[in-house]
C-alpha cells in the first residue's frame, strides 16, 4: 500500500489526485491532507478518504478542523502551521508526496519531501523555478524520486527514455513545450488594456485555480514552466521552445537529432499526469475519456506572441541572467498577480512590476534557503514598492 500525503488537498490537482486515488483503493492510500485556509472543504475530504492526519497551515483554524471533524465523527489526527505541513511531508506517514500548494509557500515542505527521500510527484512548479539547484541536490541526498505533474512536464517526462537522461547523451534536439495561448490569444495589446480578473480566469481548456489562471492568461505559467524544465531535463534555454497550441491535445513534444518528434497526446485532464506519475513505470486507470482523433478539430501551432504576452520573455531572460532571477522573477509576479486580482493593477502592468523588480535587484548565486527566502523578501517589497509608486 502506498501511503499518498497530498500537500495542498483542496486545490483542483489535489482534488484530481484523490479522484486517481480513490479509484485503486488497493494501490493507494491518502494518508495525510493539507489544506492553507479551507477549513470546510478539507473536512469534507477526511471525511471522505480518512487520512491518518488532516494539517491546516493557519494555526488559527486548528480548533475549528478538529471541532468539525469530531462533530463528523472522522478519526484522524490535527495538526497546524507551516512547520506541521512541512513535518507531515518528511514524516513516516507517508511515502509519495504530491506537491500542490500554489506558490512559493510550498518550497520547504517540498524540500523537505525531498530530503527525506519521498517520492515526490511535483505539482509546485514555484519551488523548482525558486530553488531548482536546492530542490535536485536534496532529492539525490534524500535518495528518492522526483516526478513532475505539471501536463508538459510529464509529457516530456514520458516521451525521454528513462524519463530524465543526461539530453547532451541521448540526441535530444530541443524540447518543445506547448501552450494553449490562454483566454487571450489572438489579442493585441490594445484588446487587453481593460481585461478584468473574471475574464482572465476563465480559461478555454482547463479547470484551475485564480492563480495559475491569470498565469496562463499572461503566458508567465508558461515562461515558469520553461525554467522548471530547464532543472528538471538539464537542457538549456536555446534548448526550449514554445509553441501555441490551442487544441491542448499535444502536451508538450522531444525533438532528437535523427528529426524524430515524440510527442505526448491526451485529453486536456491532470488525471493522466498524475495518475502516470503516481503508478510509474506502470500504467492505470485514471477516469479519463479516450482521446477521439477523428473526431478532433484539426491540431495548430504556432509561435508565441512575446510582443504582448511579456511575462513569458521576460521568465527567459530571467532563465538565462541564471541564480536567483527566476526566484526573483516569481516573487514579483506573484506581488502583481495578487494585485490584479484584487483590483489594483491593470492586465498589462503585471509584465511592467515584473520588469522593474529584475531591473532593480542585481542576481545572485544560489547558496541555501535562507538567502533565497530573504531575497525573495526583497523582490516581494520591491514589487510593492513599484506599485505603491503607480498609484
Amino acid at each position: 500500500m502506498n501511503r499518498v500525503a497530498v500537500l495542498g488537498a483542496t486545490g483542483s490537482i489535489g482534488g484530481n489526485t484523490l479522484d486517481v486515488i480513490a479509484r485503486h483503493p488497493q494501490r493507494f492510500r491518502a494518508s495525510v491532507l493539507t489544506a492553507h485556509r479551507q477549513v470546510e472543504a478539507l473536512v469534507a475530504l477526511c471525511v471522505q478518504h480518512r487520512p491518518e492526519l488532516a494539517v491546516i497551515a493557519d494555526p488559527a483554524l486548528e480548533g475549528e478542523l478538529a471541532r468539525r471533524l469530531h462533530a463528523t465523527g472522522a478519526s484522524c489526527e490535527v495538526a497546524s502551521g507551516a512547520a506541521a505541513v512541512t513535518e507531515a511531508a518528511a514524516g513516516t506517514l507517508c511515502d509519495t508526496v504530491v506537491a500542490a500548494i500554489v506558490g512559493a509557500a510550498g518550497l520547504e515542505s517540498t524540500l523537505a519531501a525531498a530530503r527525506a527521500g519521498k517520492r515526490l510527484l511535483l505539482a509546485n512548479k514555484e519551488s523548482i523555478v525558486m530553488a531548482g539547484p536546492l530542490l535536485l541536490q536534496a532529492v539525490a541526498a534524500g535518495g528518492g524520486a522526483l516526478i513532475p505533474v505539471d501536463s508538459e512536464h510529464n509529457a516530456i517526462f514520458q516521451c525521454l527514455p528513462g524519463g530524465r537522461p543526461d539530453l547532451a547523451h541521448s540526441g535530444v534536439r530541443r524540447l518543445l513545450l506547448t501552450a494553449s495561448g490562454g483566454p487571450f490569444r489572438g489579442r493585441s495589446r490594445a484588446q487587453l488594456a481593460d481585461i478584468t480578473p473574471d475574464q482572465a480566469c476563465k480559461h478555454p481548456n482547463w479547470v484551475m485555480g485564480r492563480k495559475i489562471s491569470v498565469d496562463s492568461a499572461t503566458l508567465m505559467n508558461k515562461g515558469l514552466e520553461v525554467i522548471e524544465a530547464h532543472h528538471l531535463f538539464g537542457a538549456a534555454a536555446d534548448a526550449i521552445e514554445v509553441l501555441v497550441h490551442p487544441q491542448s491535445l499535444v502536451h508538450s513534444m522531444v525533438e532528437y537529432v535523427d528529426g524524430s518528434v515524440l510527442a505526448q497526446l491526451g485529453n486536456p485532464d491532470m488525471r493522466t499526469a498524475i495518475a502516470c506519475a503516481l503508478a510509474w513505470p506502470d500504467r492505470l486507470e485514471a477516469g479519463v475519456a479516450p482521446l477521439d482523433l477523428a473526431a478532433c478539430a484539426a491540431l495548430q501551432f504556432e509561435a508565441p506572441d512575446l510582443a504582448t504576452f511579456r511575462c513569458l520573455a521576460l521568465a527567459f531572460q530571467a532563465l538565462r541572467a541564471g541564480g536567483d532571477a527566476p526566484a526573483l522573477l516569481n516573487a514579483a509576479n506573484e506581488v502583481a498577480v495578487e494585485a490584479f486580482l484584487a483590483g489594483a493593477l491593470p492586465f498589462l502592468s503585471i509584465a511592467d512590476v515584473v520588469e522593474a523588480v529584475l531591473a532593480e535587484l542585481p542576481t545572485q548565486a544560489v547558496v541555501d534557503v535562507q538567502t533565497l527566502v530573504e531575497r525573495d523578501g526583497m523582490a516581494r517589497e520591491a514589487a510593492r514598492r513599484v506599485l505603491r509608486n503607480a498609484c
